[in-house]
């Protein structure tokens, strides 16, 4: 029976006594937990509990339930060693041993380790000797790189290079002079045989000394590895031929087998590493964004410092051709900056004084003056690779097969090749080295590689993919679940429309004969006084069409009635239309208010000039959006809390043909609800803020426009442009990347499942099975860089 574990927690929100008792109570109610004593000067809860029926984070999840929150710390490290997925499962598994880690998910491929810990408890020192301890390398990385280093990328290529060159000058001389042995062109000179042990050393020795050191590591860890595989191939035929030579018998000697299973082995995963480091440029090329200085002004002098060393408030000067290291605002100046690598949009952005901009954007033209606002880890830049680099490490729901498939390959080859020897020396009646050579086929034949590569290489592209056109998914369950939507619910404001009311119509008074010139004029020099919706987009109308406006005098503002003030020597009044004959007569102005526009009446001294109608349009883009969506075999309908008038006129427009209006929020998640529970897999679609109980009920919430920090905290989706062009392309890549998933995993599957019974019947050699073995881990990969180039519906 194991010992009693004791721990300490860091709780936020307890207050007093009250609070103490509550957590205590809550926890000493949890089977597993012996005692609990809450510390309030501290703020910590100590708790001994029996690790065998309750783990730390089913504690803090109780305390969760209690109301209160531990405080957590992330950490990211670059693992260092790991050779395919069931070395990574070695790792998980180490770090876990350590007390206060709650959460670990490690992408094999990448080599990124992400960790949820408990603050103050694990420091990074803890996790760096456990993984030690398991036979690997851990290196703590800065918040918001996202792959390992280059220096140790080029260190370890170069490394890889160097062991091939080697493998390859001492196996070609000694397959050739195997091959002029077995022919007979040399002779059968004993010598021979010891002049092949002596080029076959170094390949078994240094070629293969990794090899060995992981499955050593992995005898320790009671986990089976690639390396286990090849280790036994290689030294099972080495062995043989040198217990043949030693007794004097040269016959049958196998050092080329051993040998050329090692270096093509090590050839395939030298092409395989080079391909699975292309499948992080997107990453790489987001991570290359951000300048390594910036020009900042200090005691009225323009200094050039580090990026780290940028406060919030300071001043920024960009340069033309300069990237923006620091999110701020525009102080001074104007330009216009590509935030294409961002956002995915191909046009560049205007920007002016009080303009928005975000760090790893280019400036293209105009000296720019900016007050910083966010630096470092809290820029966007930062903040969407952190999103990308989470949904690349985090396990989609897709691979949890092949995890459990790899956690017993190993030990399933390995009595394969057990039996196959057996069989073949028992009842196959062959020599027992004959056998033996067939057992190592199966075991070098064998490939788990391909199953661990088959899904991280596909999301690191995948997700690489989507980051350039401007979609970030917050997690592989989000991606795949996006794949699997049937049904995409819009909501109106914001999302279908430009969120903001605009001047569609100025028509004049039936019995008036002002041009609408002259009525938006006056209409806008009284409203320059006023903040309302309305009044913003009569004053942008006048400004677009080059109209002068007028300075007010006497401006005065009736709440629900509306503005006047005298301009250019008349009253001017702009409002709710006051009524009468005239207005009811006027069909143009009937016609408007059915199409959901807002009416304003406009009159000078108390004369009625004209109308001018405002409404809330459609989004340049969503009716082909919604086409496209359609296009994508799914139905799309409309959610909003909108007068109805108003959501058919908009749902006309955009090619909707199903709506609901005058919905509340919590409406909205019912609807949802109601349509998952009839087996649609449903996307709701929103700004990320009015729209937030809907999107946590769907199958997938998608933020448009995800500028706003509540949308890349929140949604499962997040498009970075705000357009909706971003939702059919969204769905199209989650789509492509999980078929591209599952091509992987077929591939891996049948290769194993036709190759080892074909090994088994003794149809294969083991040089065959080295070669064969080494392209098809590299087939799973290159087939995910496919992903880098396919054509993407819709794509924004």
């Amino acid at each position: 029976m194991p010992m009693p574990a004791k721990i300490s927690l860091p709780v936020q929100g307890m207050r007093d006594a009250g609070c103490a008792g509550a957590i205590e109570r809550a926890l000493t109610a949890r089977p597993g937990v012996i005692a609990a004593n809450v510390s309030l000067p501290g703020s910590t809860v100590t708790i001994e509990y029996d690790p065998a029926t309750a783990s730390v984070a089913e504690i803090v999840a109780e305390l969760a339930t209690a109301g209160y929150r531990v405080r957590q710390v992330d950490l990211d490290f670059e693992v260092r060693g790991m050779h395919c997925q069931n070395c990574a499962r070695a790792v998980e598994r180490a770090i876990c041993s350590v007390p206060g880690v709650l959460r670990v998910s490690i992408n094999g491929t990448t080599g990124v380790a992400l960790l949820t810990t408990l603050a103050g408890v694990v420091l990074p020192e803890h996790v760096v000797s456990a993984v030690g301890n398991a036979g690997y390398e851990a290196i703590q990385r800065r918040a918001g790189g996202m792959q390992p280093s280059d220096t140790a990328l080029a260190g370890a290529a170069a490394r890889e290079r160097r062991l091939v060159t080697l493998g390859l000058a001492f196996t070609l001389p000694l397959v050739v002079l195997s091959m002029a042995k077995d022919a007979g062109f040399v002779g059968a000179q004993p010598w021979i045989g010891w002049i092949l042990l002596v080029l076959a050393i170094p390949v078994q020795t240094i070629v293969a000394g990794d090899y060995y050191a992981g499955a050593l590591r992995s005898a320790r860890n009671h986990i089976g590895t690639m390396d286990v595989l090849i280790v036994l191939g290689s030294s099972a035929a080495f062995i043989l031929s040198l217990g043949r030579l030693v007794t004097g018998s040269t016959d049958h000697l196998y050092f080329e087998t051993s040998s050329v299973i090692i270096t093509l082995v090590r050839v395939g995963k030298l092409l395989e590493a080079r391909a699975t480091r292309a499948t992080g440029d997107a990453m790489r090329a987001l991570g290359e964004l951000k300048p390594l200085t910036a020009s900042v002004v200090r005691n009225d002098e323009v200094v050039e410092v580090p990026v780290e060393a940028v406060r919030r408030g300071e001043t920024v000067m960009v340069k033309p051709g300069q990237r923006i290291p620091v999110d701020g605002r525009v102080e001074a100046g104007s330009g216009a900056v590509d935030e294409s690598m961002l956002t995915g949009e191909s046009l560049p952005a205007d920007k002016v004084v009080g303009s928005e901009v975000a760090a790893g954007t280019l400036n293209l033209n105009g000296l720019l003056r900016l007050s910083v606002e966010r630096v470092g880890s809290e820029t966007m830049l930062a903040r969407i690779i952190r999103m990308v680099r989470d949904a690349q490490v985090t396990k989609a729901p897709i691979q949890h097969l092949a995890d459990k498939v790899a956690a017993v390959f190993v030990p399933v080859v390995l009595g394969i090749a057990s039996l196959t020897f057996f069989g073949w020396w028992s009842i196959g009646h062959i020599s027992a080295s004959d056998a033996l050579i067939r057992a190592v086929t199966v075991v070098v034949i064998a490939c788990p590689c391909a199953l661990g590569l088959a899904t991280p290489t596909a999301m690191v592209v995948g997700t690489g993919r989507a980051a350039r056109m401007g979609v970030l998914f917050r997690s592989g369950e989000a991606l795949e679940r996006t794949a699997s939507v049937d049904t995409v619910i819009l909501d109106k404001t914001g999302t279908l429309t430009q969120g903001r009311p605009v001047v569609t119509d100025v028509v004049g008074a039936p019995d008036r004969p002002e041009l609408p010139s002259r009525i938006l004029t006056l209409a806008a020099s009284v409203e320059q006084g006023s903040d309302h919706p309305i009044a913003k987009a009569i004053t942008e109308a006048a400004a677009a069409r080059g109209l002068r406006v007028s300075e007010p005098d006497r401006f005065v503002a009736r709440s629900g009635h509306g503005v006047e003030a005298e301009v250019e020597g008349f009253h001017v009044a702009v409002g709710r239309p006051r009524g009468g004959a005239g207005m009811l007569a006027d069909d143009r102005v009937v016609r408007l208010q059915h199409q959901g526009k807002t009416v304003v009446e406009v009159s000078a001294d108390c004369v009625s000039l004209g109308f001018i109608a405002v409404a809330d349009i459609p989004r340049d883009e969503a009716r082909a959006s919604v086409a496209a969506i359609r296009s994508l075999g799914i139905s799309v309908s409309m959610l909003t809390g909108d007068h109805h008038a108003t959501a058919a006129t908009i749902a006309d427009r955009v090619g909707i043909d199903t709506l609901e209006s005058g919905l509340l929020p919590g409406d909205k998640a019912y609807r949802i609800q109601a349509l998952r529970e009839t087996g649609s897999v449903v996307a709701m679609v929103g700004d990320g803020i009015n729209d937030a109980p809907a999107l946590a009920c769907a199958d997938v919430g998608i933020a448009i426009g995800a500028g706003a920090d509540v949308a890349l905290e929140a949604a499962d989706v997040a498009l970075l442009r705000n357009s909706l062009r971003g939702v059919p392309a969204a769905i199209s890549v989650a789509r492509a990347t999980l078929g591209t998933i599952r091509q992987n995993l077929f591939w891996a599957f049948l290769y194993n499942v036709l190759l080892i019974p074909a090994a088994t019947a003794g149809l294969l050699h083991p040089i065959m099975a080295a070669g064969a073995m080494a392209m098809s881990s590299l087939f799973v990969v290159t087939n995910s860089l496919r992903l880098r180039g396919a054509p993407i519906d819709a794509e924004p």
